[in-house]
């Protein structure tokens, strides 16, 4: 090691440095000088008393949590003599993270206490579902004081058992997992900011609140494509453009420059005072080198929020040393700017100081590839002096209940700046609720603004809800699979003809109905992919008027005008295809616009009055030429003749009709949307997977009869044996009865069936067993009469043949031995059992009485 060559490098006489001779190295025998030397070392702890934590009970854990192996003490001795060596070089510096104690208070190694593991659940594949795991499964222990290491470090079961742990707890299972997942990571132990230390985010922007402003800014800045049709000649002034461009250019940069500054004054204002341990808070974080797993470059976890940095962020402010399970650096840089100027090449010995020697002294991503030489290969073998003992830490499980659980309790809440984000387990909640993200219009967080919701496994497929807090407009958004295809509701309250939006699946409904914005006096529907081309309807109600009825007095709201429009039918002509259509309940009028034709720049349209209908001793108006009017745009076409005009207006009337109807469908569909949304949240149902077999009762109940069937099932037949007289009882009939006579009989035939039986199978054995001696020796004198002509591959597959025959017959033999050896055993057993049998038993009985 090297700082051991630093020490026998100084460690000289005084007559040697007054006559400035050079001490020479003596080769020594590395392995048992050094095992030898460190066998004299008395181990003691270095880190300072501090308040202990809860231990747990040592008669519960295995052997390996209380007690070293031989490996293990050896690994502590060398660690001992690398840090009384390093307090030597470097008294100046802090006290290594080398043994401490674990849970049960006995000392480990910290290289030991990582345990490389890969559990099966897909998201923990990856360094991100990783990091985030650890940050919400764990709850932090601060450090105490803050300026020192600590003098526990548990192992990763029992931190994963207590769901707490200090950040060096949260580095140690962040690392074994990264590992198991084929990381290239390394447990860091160094010094951070304070913010960093005590997980405050209070200054830091909400990561839910980024992807917003991110869209923002995408789709403000969209970029032309390549290849796109020409826009139409822009007939406007370039000038005037120019202007226009510049005067916004200019209020923009103002505002902007005036937002900045509003920012900055802001930010120091809520800037937090100097903090008196800066650069000295101890703090642990996690190091993923690249080369592995496709990591382009080198970068930090924070494991108590699971997010990423840079090497070079200045919350990062020195490293004291940093290991893995193979191996354990000191860093030898120079940490006056934190880490910015930092390099993470672990095979340069002027940076960084390793503890064992061998391939486990390089980073692994950066090992050179071994030249085959013998000078290298002597080399390789002095280097080699130990290897790190494997890891004594059990294997690490979390259930998946665990996992669906993810938080200590079921809930994290975490403050950022003017937000508070708080998380829920699912099903641990009535409602289904799983995150909830409140923004406060001031720092304190008195004031809320917004309201976020994220629901998980409702029943009425509500996913996420916004309630703003200065206008009570609350904004839901379901999932598909309601049955009224509601995607989107935004409203103020569940009350009908008042203020509300609803989106809707269009490609799930049969009106192809995707958007409905109803106001106390309008509704507007519009409308995707129907075959009469409609897509938007704009409807105008009057005030409410009294209407009696048979059960009493009922207030509605009259139709007054209701505007259709629709897209062109390519396959007519456009004056026959109806553009907009207009019906003016109140004036009695309906008035029609077709579509543009071309080379056109008025359309031709027709305005109708209806005529009145009969009411008492009137009689209905009649149809006249005068109750139509309308533009015809090309003089030439002649005029529609006034039954044309008549049927036109009839199939208008009739299209109110529908059009009243399908209103009042529209009117009716709110009133049930908004009943069920009101019923769907004072009676909240989660749905539960079939294959959730924990809380589907269904599925439990079903798996419990199924064991207990097949339970039963295994019982039948361990109980129901091979019953040798089976066959010849049922040769008497159910109507015979057994004599002794006949059981006699039965004994008889059945012993001989059995010999029987017996002899065939022997028979055969004796009979495939003369057939592949026959067939060998038939090879063999083939081969003693061509073995001169033969070629090299026909001798080759001769005695493979001869190989393979001569196993054949030595199975054949043994087989037909075992079962001549079997055989008379096997008769005396069956002899024996019948004569016990319950049913032959007695006649057996009766038979040697008469004899007597």
């Amino acid at each position: 090691m090297e700082v051991l060559l630093e020490l026998e490098e100084s460690v000289v006489t005084d007559d040697e440095e007054e006559n400035g001779e050079r001490v020479q190295d003596e080769d020594v025998d590395g392995l048992r000088t050094l095992e030898s030397n460190l066998s004299n070392i008395q181990i003691t702890s270095t880190t300072h008393t501090a308040k202990q934590r809860p231990q747990v009970d040592p008669s519960k854990c295995l052997s390996s949590y209380i007690e070293n192996s031989p490996q293990e003490k050896f690994m502590l001795a060398m660690a001992e003599n690398f840090r009384q060596q390093y307090a030597l070089l470097y008294p100046d510096r802090k006290p290594l993270l080398l043994c401490p104690v674990n849970e049960c208070g006995v000392q480990k190694f910290v290289s030991t206490t990582l345990r490389c593991t890969l559990l099966p659940y897909p998201e923990l594949y990856s360094w991100e579902g990783c990091a985030s795991f650890v940050s919400d499964y764990l709850s932090l222990e601060l450090l105490d004081p803050p300026f020192e290491i600590p003098k526990q470090l548990s192992s990763p079961t029992w931190v994963v058992q207590t769901q707490r742990g200090t950040c060096f707890d949260f580095s140690c299972l962040l690392c074994s997992l990264l590992l198991g997942a084929g990381y290239n990571a390394y447990c860091v132990s160094g010094y951070a900011s304070k913010e960093m230390c005590l997980l405050d985010q209070s200054h830091q922007e909400c990561p839910q609140l980024q992807p917003e402003i991110q869209g923002n800014e995408d789709q403000q800045m969209q970029t032309k494509k390549k290849y796109s049709v020409k826009p139409p000649r822009d007939l406007q002034s370039s000038f005037e453009k120019h202007q226009d461009k510049k005067r916004y250019a200019d209020a923009t940069a103002t505002a902007l420059k005036r937002q900045k500054e509003a920012e900055k004054l802001q930010k120091e204002q809520e800037r937090p005072p100097a903090d008196p341990l800066l650069g000295v808070r101890v703090y642990s974080w996690v190091l993923v080198l690249s080369g592995k797993r496709e990591v382009p470059e080198n970068f930090f976890i924070d494991t108590l929020t699971g997010k990423c940095y840079t090497t070079t962020n200045e919350n990062f402010q020195g490293i004291e040393s940093i290991w893995n399970h193979q191996n354990y650096w000191v860093n030898m840089q120079d940490c006056l700017f934190g880490c910015a100027e930092m390099t993470f090449d672990l095979s340069d010995l002027s940076k960084w100081e390793y503890m064992l020697c061998g391939p486990s002294s390089q980073s692994l991503s950066i090992i050179p590839e071994p030249k085959e030489t013998e000078d290298n290969e002597d080399e390789m073998e002095e280097q080699k002096v130990f290897e790190m003992p494997p890891s004594w830490v059990a294997k690490i499980d979390i259930t998946p209940k665990d996992m669906e659980m993810r938080y200590p309790g079921g809930t994290k809440v975490v403050r950022y700046r003017k937000a508070k984000l708080e998380k829920f387990a699912p099903y641990l909640l009535k409602d289904g609720l799983v995150t909830r993200l409140t923004t406060y219009k001031d720092i304190e967080g008195t004031q809320p603004d917004t309201a976020k919701e994220w629901f998980k496994h409702r029943s009425d497929c509500l996913e996420e809800r916004e309630l703003q807090t200065d206008t009570n407009v609350t904004a839901e958004l379901f999932r598909p699979g309601r049955s009224d295809a509601l995607k989107y509701h935004r409203y103020i309250t569940l009350v009908p003809e008042t203020e509300c939006q609803m989106d809707f699946y269009s490609h799930t409904r049969s009106d192809g109905l995707a958007r409905r914005i109803e106001k106390p006096f309008e509704m507007t529907e519009t409308f995707e992919d129907r075959t009469d081309f409609l897509f938007n309807r704009h409807i105008v109600y009057g005030k409410r008027v009294k209407v009696s009825q048979s059960g009493g007095a009922l207030e509605q709201r009259p139709l007054q005008k209701v505007e259709e429009m629709f897209h062109r039918d390519p396959s007519r002509p456009p004056c026959k295809e109806v553009a907009n259509r207009d019906f003016m309940m109140s004036e009695g009028q309906i008035h029609v616009t077709y579509h543009l034709e071309q080379s056109r720049i008025i359309p031709f349209w027709l305005n109708f009055i209806k005529p009145k209908e009969a009411a008492g001793s009137e009689k209905a108006q009649a149809f006249t030429p005068d109750m139509v009017s309308g533009f015809q745009v090309d003089p030439s076409t002649k005029p529609y003749k006034n039954l044309k005009l008549y049927e036109t207006l009839v199939d208008l009337m009739r299209d109110e009709e529908n059009v009243v109807l399908q209103m009042k469908d529209s009117e009716k569909e709110v009133k049930s949307i908004l009943s069920a949304r009101e019923q769907e949240e004072k009676n909240t149902v989660l749905q539960i997977s079939i294959y959730n077999t924990t809380r589907n009762e269904t599925a439990c109940r079903c798996t419990e009869e199924t064991e207990r069937i097949a339970k039963e099932k295994q019982k039948q037949q361990q109980s129901k044996k091979l019953d040798p007289l089976e066959p010849f009882l049922v040769q008497l009939g159910p109507s015979r009865p057994l004599t002794p006579q006949a059981a006699l009989q039965i004994k008889t035939d059945c012993l001989a069936e059995f010999k029987q039986q017996f002899i065939n199978k022997a028979k055969i054995l004796q009979s495939r067993l003369e057939k592949e001696t026959e067939e060998l020796q038939k090879k063999q004198s083939w081969y003693q009469k061509n073995q001169l002509n033969i070629t090299k591959e026909d001798e080759d597959d001769y005695h493979a043949y001869c190989s393979d025959a001569l196993l054949r017959i030595h199975i054949l033999k043994q087989r037909l031995d075992r079962y001549k050896e079997k055989a008379p055993k096997m008769f005396l057993a069956l002899e024996e059992k019948l004569k016990r049998d319950p049913r032959l038993n007695k006649h057996f009985k009766t038979a040697q009485l008469n004899k007597d």
